[in-house]
């Protein structure tokens, strides 16, 4: 559905004043300009439930059915290639213990996903606890898996949050573009930095280097075409790229975002710093799954492997990286010498950690997001 374009005034000045709250101790305050159109004439807030409502339908459905049938392939083909009663045997004797810690090691990824919003909230005066920001990082990740729409429908949760926790429109959207660009450059880093081990020992082939080359252009095409979009507000959005991206509204709403936050050197490498964690903590969460089955490959093979499998998910034809994250993960293993009975073991439990568990509290914390009035 075409929307109208979103309007929002910005003039784009920039002031600054001092910090005299809670934030950066010694950065200064990033004046933002102010969307002089009411927030729901943007379509912002007004479009979120109807976007929600449109995608839980055929479509999320659809990428279900498909992504099943992916998983399902992949289970054929251990079944085929190595022993399937093995896999279910070590993940019937998985240690507790370590799948605790691997727990722990999850949950401090949300905690590093909201301190990246509180840093960036932080310097449009803003700020707000982290207690409030963790529980809207799980809601935006259960929408995103549950309505896929390529990060569309979690960021439009994720900014409908923030406005109600009495943030300013203006400031939600900055905080959300710098949030989005600063994953995007992590993302990269991280593809890129596998690539260069890989290539370090001599592991690395064509594919995966034309793989890599793709999702480098994915990569960089999107913080690229938002912010492109700014330089023709006032035009329709070109219809392929609304089409690629799901949603016209939300791309209007981020390029009329104020980018303010995306001229402060010191705070993107705040957040892209903590946006590398988030990667290098869920790396180390499929390592202790590893360790729960007795299993101990180098950390560099599994780092690797779990950036490859992402880096398939995001690119693959699978929504949701269902069925594709857990081929990349488990070819990749089983590439670099890893049993892959083991490697599917240990990549069901990240994803029973990352993927399935979040799910739980996600519905109840999503619908409590939009059922608030």
């Amino acid at each position: 559905m075409v929307r109208s374009p979103v309007r929002t005034g910005l003039d784009g000045h920039v002031g600054r004043q001092p910090r005299d709250n809670a934030g950066d101790i010694g950065e200064a305050v990033l004046v933002l300009p102010v969307m002089t159109t009411p927030l729901v004439e943007t379509g912002l807030v007004e479009i979120a439930p109807g976007l929600l409502g449109k995608l839980s339908r055929l479509r999320p459905l659809l990428s279900w059915v498909i992504g099943l049938l992916g998983f399902l392939a992949l289970i054929l083909a251990v079944w085929h290639f190595g022993s399937l009663e093995r896999t279910i045997e070590l993940l019937r004797t998985a240690r507790p213990a370590w799948m605790l810690l691997a727990l722990v090691v999850q949950a401090a990824t949300y905690v590093s996903a909201a301190i990246v919003w509180r840093q960036a909230l932080g310097r449009t005066g803003h700020p707000r606890p982290l207690r409030t920001l963790v529980p809207l990082g799980i809601a935006k990740l259960f929408t995103d898996q549950v309505l896929p729409s390529g990060g569309i429908s979690g960021t439009m949760l994720a900014v409908r949050g923030l406005i109600r926790r009495d943030v300013p429109p203006e400031a939600a959207m900055a905080a959300m573009l710098a949030g989005l660009v600063s994953y995007d450059v992590a993302y990269l880093l991280v593809v890129l930095a596998s690539a260069a081990i890989l290539r370090l020992h001599d592991r690395a082939n064509l594919p995966l280097l034309i793989g890599v080359a793709v999702f480098a252009v994915v990569t960089i095409a999107i913080p690229t075409a938002v912010l492109g979009l700014k330089r023709w507000s006032d035009r329709q959005p070109i219809p392929w790229l609304s089409k690629l991206f799901g949603v016209t509204a939300l791309l209007r709403a981020l390029a009329a975002a104020p980018t303010d936050l995306l001229k402060s050197p010191s705070l993107l490498a705040q957040i892209t710093g903590l946006q590398l964690a988030i990667f290098m903590l869920d790396a180390l969460t499929l390592w202790l799954s590893f360790k729960s089955i007795s299993a101990t490959p180098e950390m560099w093979m599994v780092f690797v492997a779990f950036a490859i499998a992402s880096m398939a998910a995001t690119i693959g034809p699978m929504p949701v990286g269902l069925g594709t994250f857990e081929a990349g993960s488990v070819g990749m293993l089983s590439f670099l010498g890893v049993p892959i009975e083991a490697a599917l073991a240990a990549t069901l439990l990240l994803r029973a950690l990352t993927f399935w568990l979040p799910m739980l509290p996600g519905i109840w914390l999503a619908r409590r997001e939009f059922g608030r009035s």
